[in-house]
């Protein structure tokens, strides 16, 4: 991650990369042998890398401690706003089927237009070549506007996304804790007002025996956050008190907030699988146990990583150190 960041520094005015040259991303996976091509890539190595660090950037901190906001950080939340604002401009639709609202459509098609523009408000003049190729991942990280759903693989263009801007030095080292509580979290909220809003489909749910309908992130980074906590132990978050104290503190009991209030029944029913990761004695291994899960369940799988996109900066490429 250090090596993204490359062009962070003291120095306000970063220079520009030499002659980066970007590119529109496209699709490079398309049937299941093109796997192997995806994991040697320096864009899963460059992925996983910005994952890992976010990760050991957030071990032990609470969502409301204090922490350095840069000015693109500010920018991200805004654009996160807007994006907010439209979902109240384009209320659902009456419709016979209860899922699936194709409101959800019509707040796509703004998004789709606008995304370079509303990238173009994030990044610097000089770099403003990157905006088209940065856009796309920004345009795959809310869902799917045929099939109105969403899942793991649009969260993974967020987190894309977001590694472009550090890859390009719009964000540097000392944002990593804003990226993850101020950005990422925004991204979330944004996304549960979606998917509650427009009623979206989870996009290859694996039912009761996946983590989550919707997202997967969040429970990494904030299963990190708890690590070492004095008190809170993977066992307490099964408990609703627990939660309803510590969720404004942390990502993983916020995901677990929501859940509860999306789905009904015992949550060993509803969650099996978090319901099993509530008995593992500590934090540090939950967390461990969370990435392995995520490279298997999500990166490793061919129905989410044959819509991810391939660039400039996120290149298909194999690993060149």
């Amino acid at each position: 991650f250090t090596s993204l960041l490359h062009l962070s520094g003291t120095s306000e005015e970063v220079t520009p990369p030499l002659q980066q040259s970007f590119m529109i991303p496209k699709k490079e996976i398309n049937m299941v042998s093109d796997m192997a091509k995806w994991k040697r890539s320096q864009a899963y190595a460059d992925y996983m890398g910005f994952i890992l660090t976010l990760n050991e950037g957030v071990r032990g901190k609470k969502l409301t401690c204090e922490y350095k906001v840069s000015e693109p950080i500010e920018k991200l939340v805004a654009l996160l706003n807007t994006l907010d604002r439209w979902i109240d401009e384009t209320p659902p639709v009456d419709q016979p089927s209860r899922f699936g609202n194709k409101a959800f459509r019509t707040w796509y098609a703004k998004l789709d237009q606008e995304a370079e523009k509303l990238v173009a408000t994030v990044i610097p003049k000089h770099l403003a070549d990157a905006a088209p190729e940065v856009a796309v991942y920004l345009k795959e990280s809310v869902g799917n506007s045929t099939r109105i759903d969403y899942g793991t693989g649009h969260e993974a263009a967020f987190a894309a996304f977001l590694c472009c801007l550090c890859k390009i030095g719009v964000l540097r080292v000392d944002d990593q804790m804003a990226i993850v509580f101020k950005v990422f979290n925004r991204y979330l909220e944004v996304m549960r007002k979606l998917q509650k809003t427009y009623r979206m489909e989870p996009a290859g749910s694996q039912g009761v025996w996946g983590l989550d309908d919707f997202q997967f992130l969040p429970f990494i980074w904030g299963s990190s956050q708890l690590i070492d906590h004095p008190n809170l132990e993977p066992r307490h978050f099964v408990d609703e008190n627990v939660v309803n104290e510590n969720h404004k503190d942390f990502m993983f009991l916020e995901c677990i907030l929501f859940i509860t209030e999306m789905k009904t029944g015992p949550f060993a029913e509803h969650s099996n699988q978090l319901w099993n990761i509530s008995a593992v004695p500590s934090w540090s291994k939950v967390n461990q146990g969370l990435i392995r899960m995520y490279k298997a369940e999500c990166l490793e799988k061919f129905p989410v990583i044959q819509h991810f996109k391939f660039g400039s900066l996120l290149p298909i490429q194999p690993v060149t150190s």
